[in-house]
Formats: structure tokens, C-alpha cells, sequence
């Protein structure tokens, strides 16, 4: 009988476990560092950012937007294809009330407060504005809670951390962990098989956002896509140029550099003020247009006298991958360019279909890529 009974306890406390389940009040200690007091099941939420729903959405797949009470403004401008998939299989996200950004002090803490939310999620990169704004103490006083998380500014250090962030505020810590694990495998191919490789490193230049405007060249440093590159088996030729993650090259010193690749980040930026020159990749681009603007690109000043604008090691990859918890296909879609025949067996489509249809509630559509053949 005391074997039996120990046995039972062992099973309840096996089970708790497995659950996890937390009662409010429960602490989180968001990637700031903050430790934040959770003082009720968190049901109603605030996006601080419209994009954070690639998170949730993995989270929430029966219904992604059950929680969500209000978001930022800035998906369909950001990421117009995807907001349009969401829209189309969730049509009531287009009656949901936007905010402007608490980056641009525009966020208002009055309309924040008449849709009673249990939480309001924010991005890292927001935080000083915030600061400024006290904006955490107006909203602290009203009983709501902010919690920032971070896949931009230092995403090797905030990924996973943001995505655990995530689990313990929905109370889904086994949903979080196969995020996290999953994500983690897909890295790993990469990184396990260039233990043994002793090779040339491609020199590689990341231009952010290539045609938002007419500047060249925006880039990244050794954080986000400059990291990427790094672990995918390339040399960011901006590592040393751009103190921290964002920052802007001249012709001059790209020509200097000699890239032996060149990624583009675009996607479809339509409800933008822009110079309208970006290349629109993402899910269901057009491919042939594309192309084309990504050929346009390689005639800029920066490029055109370069091997690289006409030798087929241009692309073009879609720029939300510095934004959301997906890095590990870009990874694997670099090491892929940088490596040809060392990851010819690897598919970062394939990952990406994978990923979607084990985590997301919507369909996976190509088109998250391009490359420009060579003349």
C-alpha cells in the first residue's frame, strides 16, 4: 500500500510539472531585466507590435488573435502579405483597434486603458522611449502590466529568451520549449557542420532594406542578419565598420570591401511613403518582379562594377526575418548561398513548410527568396 501511494504522489507531482500551471500573481522577468508581477491569467493582451503575432501565432494556432484587444499599426504596412493571409482567414483583425508606436510616442495610454488588458507586450528597441514617456508608471498605476521582449536589436541573446517569455505569460511552457527546440535544430545543422569545415568564408554584404529609399547602403553590424551571417559561415564585411546591430554603409567601402555575395532584405512595403524601389519578397511574392528589382538594385553605384551584381551570388531574402523568431530559416537560407555544395542537401523551404504546419494556423506560401542567375 505505501509502495502504491508513493507511486500515486510521484505520478500528481509528475503531472503539476508537465502542466506547470501558475496562478496569478506570478513574476516574469522580461529581456530587459524587469521583473514584472503578472496579476491575473493573461487573456486580453496589447501588441506593442503588430509583428509579434509570428510569436503568438505559434502559441495560440486554434485561434491567434482570441487574446489580442489591440496592436500596433504597423503589419500591414511592415509585412502587407502577411497581414493579408491573417486577414483573409481571420477577418475580424481588421476591426481590432491600432496604436500608434510607444517608440514614437504616439501610443495612448487612455484607449489602452478602456480595452482592459491583462498585459501589454512591447518590443526591446521601444524601451527607452518608454523610459522617457514613463510610460510603464502610467500604466502601472492603472494595474497593467508591460513586459518587453526582443528578436531585433540582439536576437542570439533574446530569441529564445523572449519565446520562454511567451510561454510562461500563456501559461504554455511545453508549447514554448518545442518552439525553442525546434528552432534550435534547425540552427544546429548549420552550425555542427561547419565544425569541420576549414574553408574559404564568403565575404558578405546585408543590405537592409535595399530601395526603401534612394540612400545606399543600410546594414547591419554584428548583430541580427550581420550575426547571421556570421554563424551561417560568411564574414560580415560590416562587423567592423557599424558600431552595434543597424547602420549604414557608403558606396565607397562596399566597393573597397569586395563582397563575394550580396543579400537584399525587402518585402511587400506598399503602405509605405517609400522610394518604392524594395524588392518584395515574402510569402506568395511574385518572383518575376522580384528579380527584376533586385536587378535594378545591382545597378546602383555600390554594385554594378562588382562580380557579385552579375556572377549569381545576388539575393534578395525576406527582411522580416530580423523581427521575429524565424532567424533559423534565413540561417539556413544563407548557409545555403555562402556553401552551395556543403548544405546541398539542406532546404530552408522545406524548414519553413515544416514549421508552419507543425506551429502556425496558416498555410506556407513560398516566395521568401530570390536569387538573380548569373550572366
Amino acid at each position: 500500500m505505501k509502495y502504491l501511494w508513493n507511486r500515486i504522489t510521484l505520478l500528481i507531482g509528475a503531472l503539476a510539472l508537465t502542466h506547470n500551471v501558475l496562478a496569478a500573481p506570478f513574476i516574469v522577468e522580461d529581456v530587459s531585466g524587469r521583473k514584472v508581477e503578472i496579476k491575473s491569467e493573461v487573456k486580453r493582451v496589447i501588441l506593442g507590435e503588430g509583428r509579434q503575432i509570428y510569436l503568438l501565432a505559434a502559441f495560440d494556432t486554434d485561434a491567434p488573435f482570441k487574446r489580442v484587444v489591440g496592436w500596433r499599426d504597423d503589419l500591414p504596412k511592415a509585412d502587407f502579405d502577411s497581414y493579408q493571409i491573417y486577414a483573409k482567414k481571420y477577418p475580424q483583425i481588421t476591426a481590432l483597434p491600432t496604436f500608434g508606436g510607444a517608440k514614437d510616442g504616439s501610443f495612448n495610454v487612455e484607449q489602452a486603458l478602456t480595452l482592459k488588458p491583462d498585459l501589454v507586450l512591447m518590443n526591446l528597441e521601444s524601451k527607452a522611449a518608454i523610459d522617457e514617456g514613463k510610460l510603464i508608471e502610467k500604466l502601472d498605476r492603472l494595474g497593467i502590466p508591460v513586459v518587453f521582449i526582443d528578436f531585433r536589436e540582439k536576437p542570439f541573446e533574446n530569441a529564445e529568451k523572449s519565446i520562454h517569455i511567451l510561454g510562461q505569460l500563456l501559461n504554455k511552457p511545453e508549447r514554448a520549449k518545442e518552439i525553442i527546440d525546434f528552432r534550435q535544430q534547425q540552427i544546429d545543422l548549420v552550425i555542427n557542420r561547419l565544425k569541420d569545415y576549414h574553408g574559404p568564408r564568403p565575404k558578405v554584404m546585408i543590405d537592409r532594406a535595399g530601395g526603401y529609399d534612394d540612400e545606399c547602403c543600410m546594414s547591419f553590424g554584428n548583430e541580427n542578419f550581420g550575426r547571421m551571417v556570421e554563424v551561417a559561415g560568411g564574414d560580415n564585411i560590416a562587423k567592423n565598420l557599424i558600431p552595434g546591430t543597424f547602420g549604414t554603409l557608403n558606396p565607397e567601402q562596399i566597393i573597397s570591401a569586395r563582397p563575394d555575395v550580396v543579400v537584399v532584405t525587402g518585402a511587400n512595403w506598399k503602405n509605405y511613403n517609400t522610394a518604392n524601389g524594395w524588392v518584395g519578397v515574402g510569402p506568395g511574392a511574385d518572383l518575376t518582379v522580384a528579380r527584376q528589382r533586385l536587378q535594378a538594385l545591382m545597378q546602383r553605384s555600390a554594385f554594378k562594377t562588382l562580380p557579385v551584381a552579375s556572377n549569381g551570388n545576388a539575393h534578395a531574402i525576406w527582411h522580416q526575418f530580423y523581427d521575429s523568431p524565424y532567424q533559423f530559416v534565413a540561417i539556413q537560407a544563407l548557409a545555403k548561398w555562402m556553401h552551395p555544395e556543403l548544405f546541398k542537401d539542406i532546404d530552408p523551404d522545406a524548414t519553413f513548410r515544416t514549421f508552419h504546419q507543425r506551429f502556425l494556423p496558416v498555410d506556407y506560401q513560398p516566395g521568401y527568396w530570390v536569387t538573380l542567375p548569373a550572366k
